[in-house]
Parts: C-alpha cells; sequence; structure tokens
C-alpha cells in the first residue's frame, strides 16, 4: 500500500469502506476501462494531499477491472454495479457510498498532477462561498493544450468548454467559471444535499452541466482551480458518435429544465435559431451515422419536454441567483 493511503488510514481510522472520514473523496466511474485504470490510480497514489478516499464504480465490467483493483489496488472501496448505469448512475452510487467533506468525480481516463487535490482544497479555501470547483483539464498527449478551463453556457443554449484545444498560455485563469466539467469537478457535499446529485436521465453528457445549473440557480458559485490540472485522454472510454445522440437530446432538456423565464425572454430567438442551425447541419451530414443520431436526440429531447417542465418548476422555486449575477455568469457566445 501506498505512503499516501497508508498515512489516511493511519488519520482516519478504517470502516467498510477504507476510513471514517476524508476531506475528499474521489468518485471514478469505469465501464470496461481496465487499460487506463493503472495510471489514473497511480496518480492518485502520488497525490500531496492527505487524506482522501478513492471509490471505484464498476459499471458491470468485462475487461477483468474488479481483478485488477483487487489485486494491485487494495485502497481502492470497489463499488460493482450489476448493470451499466452510465457516467451519471455510476458517479452517484459512489458518491452515496463516500464520506469526504468534498466529492471528485474523476474520469478514468485521466492523470492527475500531483498538486490537483492540494490545490482544489486550497481553492475552496480560498473561496468559501463557492459550492464546488473546476479543475483544469488539458489534454493528454498534448500536455500544454486546453480541453476545459471549466465550463461556459452561451445565451444561444449552448454549453461549452473553455478554451478547448488552445496552447494554455494563463489566458482563462479566472477566479470563477460557470461550471465543472464532470471529467475533473468537486463539490461540497453540502451543497448535494440541497440541490441533489446528477441527473440520471441525462446518463452522460451535460450531466455536469445540469447540476452546475442548478447549483448556480440556488446561490452557489463555481470557483476555477487554475493550478489543479488533469491530464485528460479525451473520449477515449466515450464520446464517440453516440455522443451526438446524448448532445442532441440533453441540449434540449438543459434548456427547458434549467434556463430561466428572463434568459428565454432576452435570448429565445437566438436559442431556437442554434438548434434549428444544429438540425440543419445535421440533416445535410444525413449520410453520416453522428449527424442520424444527432437528429434522433433533438426527436428524443422533444418527446422529454413534459418531463423536464414537471422538474422546471421545482428547480426554479429554490432559486436564489439575482437577475445581474446570472447574467454576468453567462457567456455571449
Amino acid at each position: 500500500m501506498s505512503a499516501v493511503f497508508a498515512a489516511i488510514h493511519s488519520v482516519s481510522g478504517t470502516s467498510a469502506c477504507g476510513l471514517e472520514t476524508a476531506l475528499i473523496s474521489v468518485v471514478i466511474p469505469t465501464w470496461n476501462g481496465l487499460r487506463h485504470l493503472p495510471v489514473c490510480l497511480n496518480a492518485l497514489r502520488r497525490q500531496v494531499l492527505t487524506p482522501f478516499e478513492v471509490i471505484l464504480v464498476d459499471n458491470a465490467s468485462t475487461d477483468g477491472t474488479s481483478h485488477l483493483v483487487h489485486r494491485d489496488y487494495p485502497e481502492v472501496h470497489l463499488i460493482r454495479l450489476p448493470e451499466n448505469r452510465r457516467f451519471a448512475g455510476a458517479c452517484n452510487a459512489g458518491i452515496r457510498a463516500s464520506s469526504g467533506e468534498f466529492v471528485a468525480l474523476l474520469n478514468n481516463d485521466t492523470e492527475a498532477d500531483e498538486q490537483w487535490l492540494a490545490k482544489v482544497a486550497a481553492t475552496f479555501r480560498a473561496h468559501p462561498e463557492a459550492g464546488f470547483v473546476a479543475s483544469k483539464l488539458r489534454l493528454f498527449d498534448q500536455r500544454d493544450r486546453l480541453h476545459s478551463a471549466g465550463d461556459f453556457y452561451s445565451v444561444r443554449g449552448v454549453p461549452g468548454n473553455r478554451g478547448v484545444w488552445q496552447t494554455d498560455t494563463g489566458q482563462y485563469d479566472t477566479d470563477f467559471v460557470f461550471g465543472a466539467c464532470g471529467a475533473a469537478s468537486v463539490y461540497r457535499r453540502s451543497m448535494l444535499e440541497q440541490i441533489g446529485l446528477l441527473d440520471e436521465t441525462f446518463e452522460f453528457s451535460c450531466e455536469d452541466v445540469d447540476l452546475s445549473w442548478r447549483a448556480q440557480l440556488a446561490g452557489y458559485s463555481c470557483a476555477f482551480a487554475r493550478d489543479a490540472i488533469v491530464y485528460h485522454k479525451l473520449s477515449a472510454t466515450g464520446g464517440g458518435e453516440l455522443n451526438s445522440y446524448y448532445d442532441g437530446r440533453n441540449f434540449i432538456w438543459l434548456l427547458v429544465k434549467d434556463v430561466p423565464d428572463e434568459v428565454w425572454r432576452a435570448h429565445g430567438g437566438a436559442i431556437l435559431r442554434s438548434q434549428l442551425g444544429i438540425t440543419l447541419s445535421a440533416l445535410r451530414a444525413w449520410r453520416g451515422r453522428a449527424a442520424r443520431l444527432r437528429l434522433k436526440g433533438q426527436l428524443a429531447g422533444m418527446l422529454g419536454i413534459p418531463r423536464m417542465l414537471h422538474q422546471r418548476a421545482a428547480i426554479q422555486r429554490i432559486r436564489t441567483i439575482d437577475p445581474e449575477t446570472l447574467a454576468r455568469i453567462l457567456s455571449d457566445g
């Protein structure tokens, strides 16, 4: 067992899941990601911050994941789900089993810098008003290029990663962002207890954006940990063509479920034109499977509008954010 995890046990004591209390719980969902796990878990062993716990949630993998963890990483709390509950379902299972004051979600195809958790903790200390923290994600194989310097949400109703593909020169090193990319995001447990966990109907696209919306509407800000760096093998264990379907569906669900009335009144035309543009672009590329899946996703999104409207009423009732702050956190792009 590594010195890092030995320190966890000596400080915190043990329980069924490895310890009784932890400053940060790291939840890693995985599905047939055996080839990525050694890099991910070894990077966590090198973290300078202790104590913390690691919970790996296995979405019914068939590649020997459980054997690897039991043999080589006995300090990791392994949860084996009987079926694939996708990213959101696996994360929620891990969150419910965790004990930390803060809960980090981490993709299995990442390598965290050894200072990652220490810098996240420092960011929470510097911004006690923040309910969650966004890490800085860089590309695994081009380590000076950004994948995400936090998430943005456009007034056109389109979410995205700040700085994606750009060389990181510190140009996005702001104190606060709209939201945290779920590949390496960290949340206060007290906030999650108030606003709820990931919406499992979103499955594995935009579930982090939906959580960011609910947090912002409830008055929680998202701090950006500019020095908390995680390297990401982008779409190594997910995404691709299938993600086109979920993006098409979940972009619409975000608009119906989360976007406040005043944003619709001010930018409704731009929102509708943006969705129409996505549709027309997919129609022009109809021969491609990704385009057809995007259209299928948009149709599913429209069919799910009644369900999202029901959830919208509850979300908007607990809103505390004022219109000025709301306008400030949205991107003009």
